[in-house]
């Protein structure tokens, strides 16, 4: 029997995607792709930085409240 896995999706990858079709769209949208890029920021700063934190200090994040502790 075939083993199947599956790969994990990068950090922001549908973020980064929209931003690359973007930018290489024509015609070029500049106020579209800048509100893109607000986007892939957002991401990495909340889904990056979160996670940078959560190996840095657990017990920061516990008393921040970001972690269900249930």
């Amino acid at each position: 029997m075939e083993k199947t896995t599956t790969t994990p999706q990068p950090v922001c990858a549908q973020e980064s995607l929209a931003l690359l079709n973007c930018v290489a769209a024509v015609p070029y949208d500049r106020d579209r792709c800048l509100a893109l890029v607000d986007a892939l920021r957002d991401c990495i700063t909340q889904k990056v930085l979160l996670t940078s934190l959560l190996f840095a200090s657990p017990s920061l994040l516990k008393e921040l409240s970001v972690l269900d502790t249930t």
